[in-house]
């Protein structure tokens, strides 16, 4: 085992779907540079997001906490950045620190990145970022960077590590705006000459959903915009027709950007080879959620079926880690603060919530595995999406999932509230997630299970579960 602490690099994407990366089996893409990390380390086949929104999700990445706890429930809940990260405890510990690219969890006094060293992160488009000639926030002021943003956040963190001196580690953190909306491509980004596949699910009838899932506007067929498309489909064509040109639109655009992330993993990967620093850095690439293309009929996340929940997450330590690990446990994205911390010998904040699997990843686990997972979305019929409060509790083999409908008032929510449903999926028997067995006599022992232990998730967690859950 290696003495030398190692040095940390975080890729994070934004809407990167797992079944969009050649690791895991992807039949519309590959991703040569994303999957080199897994073949010189490991992948992870059941990582989940616990609250699938570009905000929450970072900020339970940086905190090692819910979304309850920290404070960041919907794209509208500001970060107290003042809180403890696996950043700030990393700096503590002498790390250099660094970020560069999206933060996306509000600016001004007590929003901006704290705990870092260096940071220069996308401002304007509501936090988001602009895919061309993006304008940054450092210490120094705004300014606006003439390029392609995947490929500038890339030349800025790099610029960052080559002006370090001395042998102290560093932890610098490159967060991509890209796959995430309008899916902008660079130039001269080839065309392809194949139809990408429809997914299975393309036509799902939602038949035996909840209603509350039926009103999430998220639909290839109709919510599309022209801002995504960048052109109008054909005349002539019938509903069905156009929506399978809609999805071919947009997933010409999605993998494009797609690409270019790649390449700029590569770029990365390079950049460590060349300087002999590959062996002795934790490299993760990961996405802050899943993302549904085209699975369902729909496009975005939110919802906790499989394609918005499943994270994508490979890393590589070659000093401790076994090339070609891969690891099937339940992991969330709360766990990865301490998880790394633990790798850097680091001892996490007394809040952190979350579960290290590192002593998993290098053949020494040092806790018991994770039985299920808990998720909660809290952004109750937004303005642009609708999409339904709601909770719910994943194992290995089943999923409940209660839409309490209620957005408690939180910013970013809407006014109106919805009868309560309940929804139960076999992942065995049903992987894709078409029927809801919530209320079949023969699913009764294992509804109550579920419910029994999401119920004590909660309370572990500290969550609280809905009033209307009383009622049921």
């Amino acid at each position: 085992m290696s003495e030398r602490r190692p040095n940390v690099v975080m890729i994070l994407t934004d809407d990167h779907a797992s079944h969009a990366i050649g690791a895991y089996g992807s039949v519309v893409n590959a991703t040569p540079r994303i999957d080199e990390i897994a073949r010189r380390g490991a992948l992870f086949q059941n990582c989940f997001v616990t609250n699938s929104l570009c905000s929450p999700s970072r900020a339970s990445i940086l905190t090692g906490t819910y979304s309850h706890v920290n404070g960041v429930t919907t794209l509208e809940t500001p970060i107290d950045a003042s809180q403890p990260t696996f950043v700030s405890q990393l700096k503590a510990a002498g790390y250099r620190t660094a970020i560069v690219g999206k933060w996306h969890m509000g600016h001004g006094p007590g929003h901006d990145p704290e705990g870092f060293d260096y940071w220069d992160v996308l401002v304007g488009s509501e936090g988001q970022g602009e895919y061309w000639d993006p304008l940054f926030l450092s210490a120094a002021g705004e300014r606006t960077v003439p390029g392609y943003a995947t490929d500038i956040i890339t030349d800025l963190a790099l610029s960052w590590l080559d002006s370090l001196e001395g042998d102290d580690p560093w932890c610098v953190l490159i967060y991509h705006k890209a796959p995430h909306r309008p899916w902008e491509p660079r130039e001269g980004s080839r065309p392809r000459t194949e139809a990408v596949p429809l997914p299975a699910t393309f036509d799902d009838d939602y038949a035996t959903r909840s209603a509350s899932a039926r009103r999430a506007a998220m639909r290839i067929a109709e919510h599309l915009a022209l801002e995504d498309l960048k052109a109008s489909p054909p005349d002539g064509l019938g509903y069905e027709d156009a929506a399978v040109w809609k999805y071919q639109r947009f997933m010409e655009d999605y993998l494009d950007c797609v690409q270019a992330v790649d390449e700029n993993v590569g770029r990365v990967i390079d950049w460590l080879d060349e300087r002999g620093r590959f062996d002795d850095t934790l490299l993760m690439y990961a996405s802050d959620q899943g993302f549904f293309l085209g699975d369902h009929g729909w496009f975005d996340k939110r919802l906790m079926y499989e394609e918005s929940l499943r994270m994508p997450l490979v890393l590589s330590l070659p000093s401790r880690v076994k090339a070609g690990t891969v690891h099937d446990g339940i992991v969330t994205n709360v766990d990865w603060a301490q998880t790394i911390l633990d790798a850097a010998g680091v001892e996490p904040a007394s809040r952190m919530q979350g579960r290290s699997f590192w002593g998993d990843v290098v053949s020494s686990p040092s806790s018991p595995p994770a039985d299920g997972m808990y998720y909660r979305y809290w952004e109750h019929d937004d303005s642009s999406h609708r999409a339904p409060a709601h909770y719910g509790y994943r194992t290995r083999t089943h999923k409940l999932i209660y839409f309490y409908n209620d957005g408690l008032g939180l910013a970013g929510t809407g006014h109106f509230t919805y009868p309560p449903e309940w929804e139960l999926y076999d992942l065995e028997r049903d992987p894709e997630e078409v029927r809801n067995v919530y209320w079949e006599p023969e699913y009764a022992e294992v509804r109550a299970e579920l419910t029994a232990a999401m119920l004590r998730e909660q309370e572990r967690v500290g969550d609280l579960p809905h009033p209307s859950q009383g009622a049921e």
